[in-house]
């Protein structure tokens, strides 16, 4: 099952500077982060894995209708993080990008790809994804290279000669709405213009006119040929201007990367945040690369670098600190630095090639609030006495601590907001099943309590979840036609809802209507509780300890429409 971040978007592209859901956990007790750029959201469900060669012969792309052959839409698995604080941010998971050699080598954005334990690229007219492997990243530049399986692909050359501002241009790319190929048309604006951003730190970028679509990350902006101008980076749909990395910086770059030199890189996708008060600063780490030196330290999705080598980072809003170190010293050098866990509140310290991350400050509790918000959050990893709160939430904090999937339906026929100090789950399509897990921990005995009110059409059921890992979890499920089902999913062998228990209750508040539901998960027992009365207490011995979370599911009625005024995880 794989776990996804929340994460609206409203800048078009790996840097957006207005912003929509995201994930990250809530409020600091001191400031409220705002974070400069986001990334792109994250993947939607993709068909199974192709293998075949392309049949058609390569060629060089060198005409405009042309160019779609050789873009291509990816798919990154894996953990993703961006903050929601105030204004809020995208996680990614999913944009565009081109080849640029028959043999599958291909030009994105690190922002799309960094992190990702797997890739699916979909090339051109095809429907199913192929399998790719990232070749080399950059933290500071923006770009990455990956490698498609295969050969014999059609590819993109680059424009030769000199770009020019009021060239007519073009961005080509896939959508993130509904994964189609689009193709829109701008003016260059300025060749050159400061290329100290957010998420990149380069001599310069070039600056365009036009309104791109969600997804271009990554993607080709191109000349009226179809050859390639720069590299698309970020929309801004308010301003209509957009920027990417230019041909000529581009081409250095990409040499660099397919050389296997590092470019300024310990394997971190982020971009710089600031608080409203200046009193945190740093790079946000949305995702980890794999097996670099930044997972080695320690590092997870989620962090703040604040420090590194006793410098404040991205007190200017930008990348330019951050990156100035890291080119300024070899490969292998130890670098110290200091991080937030922004989810936990901890403060650690290490070396990146050195000494692993270790908690100095905080980590015990931490309580978050929101202003104006008459709600608090608790954090408390070390509860142990009967009663204790693990983590409490009224949903005045956004839903930085929470991820979701789904086992059935589309991602399109929900929304998951929080607004008023609840948070509203609003399910449009039929047969859609939704689940959100709290991301702060695992346990293994405990109690979870919630209030739910029908807003919409009675057909529905609300679930409880606890000990979700990779081998499934326990589901305590009620409908609101009076039926209630204990389930436990079985993610590791039958990947199948197996029930414990069902029955009915006229406990249950029918209609539209507010019910407390109470899940216990304490040894091998598994009780449910509706209203405050015990309903039913089965035994099961599979599951030891996991997340927890809640679920929402539509049948053939819709608009199903069910708000949660809190949630509360106890120890029992």
């Amino acid at each position: 099952m794989h776990v996804k971040l929340f994460n609206p978007v409203v800048w078009i592209g790996v840097a957006i500077l207005i912003f929509g859901t995201a994930c990250a956990s809530g409020e600091s007790p001191n400031s409220e982060i705002s974070p400069l750029p986001p990334t792109e959201p994250p993947p939607a469900t993709s068909t199974s894995i192709v293998t075949e060669e392309p049949v058609s012969t390569p060629l060089p792309v060198n005409q405009l209708q042309d160019v779609k052959s050789a873009v291509i839409y990816i798919e990154s698995l894996g953990r993703f993080l961006s903050p929601e604080f105030g204004t809020q941010a995208s996680s990614q998971g999913s944009g565009s990008g081109f080849i640029i050699d028959p043999s599958g080598i291909a030009i994105t954005s690190n922002q799309v790809v960094t992190g990702a334990t797997q890739l699916k690229v979909r090339v051109g007219d095809e429907t199913s994804p192929r399998n790719a492997e990232i070749l080399n990243i950059s933290d500071c530049s923006g770009l990455a290279i990956i490698d498609i399986e295969g050969d014999g692909y059609d590819y993109l050359n680059w424009f030769q000669e000199p770009i020019e501002d009021g060239m007519d241009m073009f961005v080509a790319g896939y959508s993130l709405e509904d994964a189609e190929f689009s193709l829109t048309s701008g003016v260059i604006s300025a060749v050159e213009v400061e290329g100290n951003t957010p998420w990149t730190s380069l001599e310069s970028v070039m600056d365009y006119s036009i309104i791109s679509d969600p997804g271009n990350t990554g993607g080709p902006v191109v000349d009226s040929d179809g050859s390639v101008i720069a590299v698309h980076t970020a929309g801004n749909p308010i301003t209509q201007q957009a920027v990417g990395i230019s041909r000529d910086q581009a081409i250095f770059i990409i040499e660099e990367l397919i050389n296997s030199n590092e470019m300024n890189s310990i394997g971190v996708n982020g971009y710089a945040v600031s608080s409203d008060d200046d009193s945190v600063s740093g790079i946000w780490v949305v995702s980890v690369q794999p097996s670099s030196p930044a997972e080695q330290v320690g590092l997870e999705p989620g962090d703040i670098i604040t420090v590194m080598e006793d410098l404040n980072l991205a007190t200017d809003g930008t990348m330019a600190v951050y990156c100035d170190l890291l080119s300024s010293h070899e490969q292998g050098d130890p670098l110290s630095i200091r991080v937030k866990r922004w989810p936990t509140g901890e403060t650690l310290e290490g070396q990146i090639y050195g000494r692993e991350l270790s908690v100095t400050e905080g980590g015990d509790v931490v309580i978050e609030t929101t202003p104006g918000g008459s709600g608090t959050d608790i954090v408390n990893p070390d509860a142990s006495e009967s009663g204790e709160i693990y983590f409490s939430t009224e949903f005045d904090a956004g839903l930085g601590n929470w991820a979701y999937y789904l086992t059935r339906g589309e991602e399109k026929d929900f929304t998951a907001q929080t607004a008023d100090d609840r948070l509203q789950i609003d399910i449009q399509g039929t047969d859609t099943w939704v689940y959100l897990l709290n991301e702060n921990a695992e346990y293994a005995d405990v109690r979870i309590d919630t209030v739910a009110e029908n807003r919409g059409n009675n057909n529905n059921n609300v679930s409880l979840i606890c000990r979700e890992s990779e081998l499934g979890w326990y589901e305590f499920n009620i409908a609101n036609n009076g039926l209630y089902y204990i389930y436990w999913f079985d993610d590791e062998s039958t990947n199948n809802y197996i029930p414990l228990f069902s029955g009915g209750s006229r406990v249950i508040n029918m209609g539209k209507d507010i019910n407390e539901y109470t899940a216990v998960c304490d040894g091998e027992q598994l009780t449910l509780l509706i209203n405050g009365e015990e309903i039913r207490t089965v035994t099961h011995d599979r599951l030891t300890s996991g997340k927890v979370g809640l679920s929402v599911s539509s049948f053939d009625f819709t608009p199903v429409i069910i708000e949660f005024d809190n949630f509360r995880a106890s120890v029992p």
